[in-house]
């Protein structure tokens, strides 16, 4: 890390996050060398922070010498709507860190009309956006000229498109951004574990494309429960108060339970049931239904560690 990064950004890393992982150590040295990158490996083992601190560090040195401009440098994008918001937030805490003036905003379908007039005016340095919302940005020709300066892509979730028409789709969307650029963007890929490597990393971004795949072992603790053991012993006639009794039981030993359920109306039992034991508040639910602010709203709480229970559907979806 010593040649690699900024004394400012090393002394950040060191006091906020502590010692790099494998991942990370392989990955920067791998995003140095300019040339495309496959990095792979499980939730929690730091791709992202992987993939935007060079960048980040990159960004603050043009600031330190005036030559940061109004334009987008790095550009995320990822199938998960909601890992969006989520990014963005995540991107804060270096870049207040760093005292950096570099801006990251977040363009899907839920941008106000409003907001995406000023980001076509005053671009940020950071653009987080959707495979959908890339093709749009590329079909108009204010987001042809917002995207022509990009300089880094990072395509998360990789595994998530790989092998479907959405996937084709958003390679499609990279090589037009490549015809627009003076330069193709380095592209990064992150992915969860994805077999087999060299297949996915010819599919990013063709062959010669670096892979950072460290071997990384994971425990997994997978039980099947059932409310009770014996369903002609319920005192309600119904599973349901056993289900939320069980689920509110698991809350008190840990601190989040997350209960996904196949629909809105099973989400919103559970919580009813869930809050009747633990009061109001105590269990919140995520699905379509539910209006985008009560939903980030929840998956704040969640992340804070403030919310005890979350039912939710297929909306709340982890990245």
């Amino acid at each position: 890390m010593d040649k690699l990064f900024s004394e400012k950004t090393r002394n950040w890393f060191e006091a906020a996050v502590g010692a790099p992982t494998e991942v990370q150590r392989q990955g920067w040295q791998a995003i140095a060398t300019g040339e495309d990158v496959l990095i792979s490996a499980p939730t929690g083992a730091g791709k992202t922070l992987t993939a935007f601190l060079m960048a980040i560090d990159r960004l603050c040195a043009l600031a330190e010498r005036q030559q940061l401009r109004d334009e987008v440098y790095v550009l995320y994008i990822s199938p998960l709507k909601a890992l969006g918001n989520d990014i963005r937030e995540n991107l804060q805490r270096p870049i207040e860190g760093l005292g950096a003036p570099v801006r990251a905003a977040v363009r899907n379908g839920d941008t106000p009309p409003s907001e995406r007039q000023r980001m076509s005016r005053k671009p940020p340095h950071i653009l987080i956006t959707t495979p959908e919302s890339l093709y749009l940005l590329l079909t108009s020709k204010s987001g042809r000229r917002m995207l022509s300066t990009v300089r880094t892509v990072i395509v998360d979730e990789l595994h998530a498109v790989i092998s479907s028409r959405r996937g084709t789709h958003l390679m499609l969307s990279l090589a037009r951004l490549d015809a627009l650029c003076d330069v193709p963007p380095q592209r990064i890929g992150l992915s969860a574990t994805i077999r087999p490597l060299e297949l996915a990393a010819k599919y990013l971004a063709g062959e010669g494309t670096r892979i950072v795949a460290p071997r990384m072992d994971k425990r997994s603790d997978v039980r099947v429960l059932a409310a009770t053991p014996d369903l002609t012993m319920l005192k309600e006639g119904s599973i349901w108060p056993e289900i939320c009794r069980a689920v509110y039981e698991a809350s008190l030993a840990n601190r989040t339970v997350l209960v996904f359920c196949e629909g809105r109306a099973t989400a919103e039992k559970v919580a009813h049931g869930v809050n009747a034991l633990g009061g109001a508040g105590y269990a919140r639910t995520h699905h379509g239904s539910v209006s985008k602010e009560q939903r980030l709203e929840a998956e704040r709480e969640l992340k804070s560690g403030r919310l005890k229970v979350l039912c939710a559907t297929s909306s709340m979806e982890l990245g």
